[in-house]
């Protein structure tokens, strides 16, 4: 699938719902290389960081004919990782928390 501006999705691993933290998901980008998924932001949009760098966030739309991305900044996209958290834990998926915790962790601390 090719999105705007040459953006391609290279692996996704699971058709599952967005919120599903069990499955692995990354985006290749010409420039930036790849990109992984760090939270669901909403239905059909997700919060993608660089793999390497992990300091280039971007929103993720993805469409039936290609991807929308846009670039948005360090402290927006904690913002989307921490409503994540806080919805999960409302949800009260210990598991699923767990692991969307991690890689909160991983990401911004």
């Amino acid at each position: 699938m090719i999105g705007k501006a040459g953006w391609g999705v290279v692996a996704f691993n699971s058709p599952s719902p967005s919120t599903d933290v069990s499955s692995e998901r990354y985006l290749n980008h010409p420039t930036f290389g790849m990109l992984y998924r760090v939270a669901p932001v909403a239905e059909g949009r997700d919060l993608f960081a660089t793999l390497y760098a992990q300091r280039i966030f971007f929103v993720v739309t993805l469409q039936t004919r290609g991807a929308s991305f846009e670039v948005i900044p360090l402290m927006d996209a904690r913002h989307y990782a921490e409503q994540n958290l806080v919805r999960t834990r409302r949800e009260g998926e210990n598991g699923d928390y767990a692991r969307w915790r991690q890689l909160f962790d991983q990401t911004f601390i």
